[in-house]
């Protein structure tokens, strides 16, 4: 299937520069980012129906998530716009969902704050070591709190009960658990700066 997709790819007329751009792993990086407008309808009718739709399209955009890295190592896709696009997108969409959940009462305010707050402490984090010449990898920790996030916000976004489970529950559950990996995770991270930069 892939392999199909990325020869369809090659066959469109673009140019070079195009084709970097438009690239298929850039271009779930994108679809991503077109799912946070759909978000939005959470304000308008938080209904069962339309949260099954919005959880949906959340669902596939936290799949595009998985599936846009891979594709980009796998097919040598690779490119410096693919590098800031795919955690951008990651984090707005998971941004924009929680946020938009506080108006409703599906989230508590105060855990979009912390989980936010260390995402932006993390991020200025690594543009310094960056900028100092310190590499500091992505850890299990890392990957174990986005995917936490991921399904804890599903969870929320389905709310309703859903083949006799209760989705609010099981979504704030995880929650919980996204939020312990955030900050322990978070924590990891100033260590292994830390140590960085004692070694340099």
């Amino acid at each position: 299937m892939l392999d199909f997709i990325k020869n369809s790819f090659e066959k469109i007329p673009l140019s070079q520069e195009q084709k970097e751009i438009f690239n298929p792993a850039n271009c779930l990086s994108m679809l991503r980012i077109g799912v946070i407008p759909i978000l939005f309808l959470l304000l308008l009718s938080p209904g069962k129906i339309l949260s099954l739709v919005i959880a949906f399209f959340f669902i596939i955009a936290a799949i595009t998530d998985l599936l846009d890295g891979y594709i980009a190592r796998k097919y040598n896709l690779v490119t410096t716009l693919g590098k800031f696009l795919d955690p951008v997108a990651d984090k707005l969409i998971v941004s924009a969902a929680m946020i938009l959940m506080i108006p409703i009462g599906w989230i508590p305010a105060w855990m979009v704050v912390i989980i936010v707050m260390r995402d932006l402490m993390v991020d200025g984090l690594r543009s310094v070591a960056s900028a100092e010449g310190i590499v500091i990898q992505a850890g299990v920790l890392g990957k174990q709190k986005t995917v936490s996030l991921d399904i804890a916000i599903s969870a929320l976004l389905i709310h309703y009960p859903l083949f006799g489970a209760d989705a609010y529950a099981v979504g704030m559950a995880v929650m919980y658990l996204a939020l312990v990996l955030a900050l322990w995770s978070g924590v990891d991270y100033f260590i292994k700066f830390h140590r960085g930069a004692f070694k340099k």
